[in-house]
Parts: C-alpha cells; structure tokens; sequence
C-alpha cells in the first residue's frame, strides 16, 4: 500500500514539474549551444533546461543567478538576472505599490531590449523600463 501511495505521489510530482522547465543533462544539449555558451562564460558551471524548445542555461554570474536562453542553433535570445526588489525602476515599483514582491528579475534580450520581471503572488509581471506592462 504505502509503495503504491509513494508511487502515485511520485507521478502527481512529475506532472507538475513536466509543465515547467525540465532539466536536461549537459549530454543532451547541442553542441552548438554548449559552444555559444562556453564562448560568453568559458569555465562556468551551469545547469541546463528546456524552455518550450530552447535550451536555458542557469549560473553565477558576479555572484547574482542568472539565466540565458538560445535556441537550438546555438543564437542567444535573452539574459535574466535577479535583482534585488528595489533595483526595480521606480516606475514599476509604482504600478506594484503595495504588493509584494516574491522576486525581481532584469531581463536582456538579444536586440538590447531591457524589461523587468517581477513576481507577486506565484504569477510573473513584466514591464518596460517606464512601467509599461509587456508580453513575454
């Protein structure tokens, strides 16, 4: 009884990690995006997962988490950073006033674009520089 409860514990788990981001072993990420990376990071540890298709690499950088998205060609598509909850510009600090804040992110895509993630209550906010709501 118990083996069978820890069993159906166990795929109840894997269904909601299967709806996040799944990690992958270094083995299965292409080599191209192993290159891209150790180009831009040579000698950094990182942990890789898939993002919908694309690969994310998660690692220290001067000592803040950060994230990269490429996709299968190797091409880097963004770069998040955390931040701490008052690095966030004031104008959304504002249009998140009286909420709090879990986790504050900066976000850099590969065209220079910066916006600025914020999560509040589970859910992840994204906003312009001006505070400007944005899709991801």
């Amino acid at each position: 009884m118990m083996k069978r409860l820890l069993g159906i514990l166990l795929m109840m788990g894997g269904g909601v990690i299967s709806s996040q981001a799944q990690k992958i072993s270094s083995a299965k990420v292409p080599a191209q995006v192993k290159a891209a990376f150790e180009k831009a990071h040579a000698k950094t540890s990182v942990k890789w997962e898939m993002e919908k298709s694309n690969y994310e690499a998660g690692f220290t950088l001067n000592g803040k988490e950060t994230s990269e998205v490429y996709t299968a060609a190797g091409s880097l598509l963004e770069t998040e950073t955390a931040i701490r909850t008052n690095e966030l510009p004031a104008a959304v600090l504002a249009r998140l006033k009286g909420k709090k804040i879990a986790e504050a992110a900066k976000i850099t895509r590969a065209d220079g674009t910066v916006c600025y993630e914020a999560e509040v209550k589970g859910k992840d906010f994204l906003f312009d520089t001006e505070g400007n709501a944005v899709k991801h």
